[in-house]
């Protein structure tokens, strides 16, 4: 209650509140006004003001050089109750909250609206998942294949990663678009309200060329694939409007995927072939050159090889060694037979000797055996001078001579034979003298040609090698080794990926709905708490 003895104490006093008491640092009292600090009731002065008043000291005692804290009183003139916060209770939270209920239940309203509003009108999403091995090692199917396959784990990792991001790239995409025809599909290529118009201005090419375009940035949104940790397995997601036609995606884009891998295998295999040919037609001219050569060299020096790669020169060299032995071992028989026919003549052994033989000195032979055994007959039985034994010996007598004629002519015959071969091993032996002149010759012109022989087989053994792996190569173009493998296929989806069901769409609306009018509610109940506070309990 206001008191009348005091009002000449409270006038001193009202420059002082003017003045501002300094703060103590670091409180929430800073932020506020000393005037909001003291609650006034009508009619009277608090007792915590008086008791400041008094306390204060008189104005010629102040320090000149304190200055008043003005941002102090700024500050509590746009918070005045930003100091109360920390007597904010429960009891007021529940005040806020019944005083915002409306804008809650509005809230509510509207976002569970919003959230049937959306499920009316989004468009639905449809999404198939296909699993897939990427086998790092591709099959084996010859044994020097083109490509080689890395045993280490990181390796074949970043080749499974390689061959993921080949499993969504444009080329595979395109062989989908193509084969699909999806820019023709009003879902990938969105008709657009100047299309009427673009198409006056522009081509069929350029028309054809931005539908492509808009078609793969469609698609590739809607395609999604990632590795399983700790293995080769590939799951590729593919969404589309329809179920069916998420399913035919996905087909579509595994086919074509494997279609990529081996273009890509065949290109590569291509290319080395190519690169082989063009090799092959210089080593082959190498190889042609190099024979030419050999030839060349063998006609100039007139070496020519059998069958068995033998010079001729050696091998007729050789085979006259061999006929110069004949004939030396023929000649030496010859001479030696006819030596022992001269004697056995000389000796008067040509009845005996075995040296000379023929018909005829076989049938004399035959006759003058018979003749001498009848001669000795007759000398047992008639005497020595029977006219019969005379005629007996007269007839050996001529038996003899024929044998002498016979022999004589065998020996001629043996010294004919004797000169034949004599004047055949002469030959011969001169004849395998000169040859043996040009076999040295040809040795030595065999070394160079063996150089020019190794030389052509070498170029050959490459171009052969060169020629085969060509032709390997260019049919391993026709064979695809990669090793991919879907274990799962796509399968039409029972339900829509996305939106959620009706329902959880309400139930997600009304939750939200909730939480934003909660915090509308608090935040509009603290903010006039702040800007308004309410009077402290006396």
């Amino acid at each position: 209650m206001y008191r009348p003895d005091e009002a000449g104490k409270q006038k001193p006093s009202q420059p002082v509140r003017d003045q501002r008491v300094p703060v103590e640092r670091g409180s929430l009292l800073d932020l506020l006004s000393p005037d909001l600090l003291e609650t006034e009731r009508p009619g009277e002065q608090p007792e915590s003001a008086r008791k400041q008043a008094d306390d204060l000291p008189k104005a010629s005692e102040r320090r000149p050089d304190v200055a008043p804290p003005l941002v102090h009183a700024q500050r509590g003139r746009y918070v005045p109750g930003l100091s109360d916060l920390s007597k904010v209770g429960v009891d007021d939270i529940i005040g806020w909250l019944r005083d915002g209920l409306l804008w809650i239940i509005a809230a509510v309203i509207l976002c569970v609206a919003a959230a049937l509003l959306y499920a009316m009108t989004a468009t639905p999403r449809y999404a198939v998942y296909t699993d897939i091995v990427v086998d790092p090692s591709n099959l084996n199917v010859v044994s020097d294949d083109v490509f080689t396959s890395n045993p280490q784990r990181d390796a074949q990792l970043l080749e499974v990663e390689s061959k993921l991001r080949i499993l969504t790239s444009r080329n595979v995409l395109s062989r989908v678009i193509a084969e699909l025809r999806l820019t023709e599909d009003p879902e990938f290529v969105k008709p657009s309200a100047f299309g009427s118009l673009k198409s006056l201005f522009s081509t069929k090419a350029e028309q054809r060329t931005g539908d492509e375009l808009a078609a793969m940035r469609a698609l590739s949104e809607r395609v999604e694939a990632r590795r399983e940790e700790r293995s080769f397995v590939v799951v590729m997601k593919v969404w589309s409007e329809d179920a069916a036609k998420a399913v035919k995606l996905s087909d579509a884009i595994v086919a074509a995927f494997e279609q990529e891998l081996f273009q890509s295998a065949a290109e590569s295999a291509g290319r080395v072939a190519q690169n082989l040919n063009a090799r092959l037609d210089e080593l082959r001219h190498n190889v042609t050159e190099a024979e030419r050569a050999v030839e060349d060299f063998r006609r100039k020096n007139g070496l020519q090889a059998t069958n068995d790669g033998q010079l001729v020169s050696n091998q007729l060299s050789t085979e006259l060694n061999t006929q110069v032995l004949d004939a030396q071992q023929r000649f030496i028989q010859a001479e030696t037979r006819y030596r022992q026919m001269s004697d056995a003549i000389q000796q008067g052994r040509t009845a005996s000797a075995s040296e000379f033989e023929s018909v005829n000195m076989t049938n004399l032979r035959e006759q003058y055996n018979l003749l001498q055994q009848q001669i000795a007959s007759m000398q047992r039985t008639y005497g020595e001078r029977h006219p019969r034994l005379v005629n007996a010996r007269s007839e050996r007598t001529t038996l003899e001579g024929a044998m002498a004629d016979e022999a004589r002519r065998i020996l001629d015959r043996a010294k004919a034979d004797t000169d034949r071969e004599q004047q055949a091993f002469a030959a011969l032996r001169a004849k395998a003298s000169d040859e043996k002149s040009n076999v040295f010759s040809d040795n030595e012109a065999q070394v160079q040609l063996r150089d020019l022989e190794r030389d052509a087989r070498a170029k050959a053994a490459i171009y052969e090698t060169h020629l085969a792996r060509a032709q390997q190569i260019t049919e391993r173009q026709q064979i695809d080794t990669t090793n991919v493998r879907v274990i799962s296929r796509a399968l039409p989806p029972n339900a829509r990926s996305w939106p959620p069901r009706t329902v959880v769409l309400l139930a997600g609306g009304a939750a939200l709905g909730l939480m934003l009018g909660i915090s509308l509610a608090l935040a509009l109940g603290l903010w006039r708490y702040i800007r308004h506070p309410q009077p402290s309990a006396p």
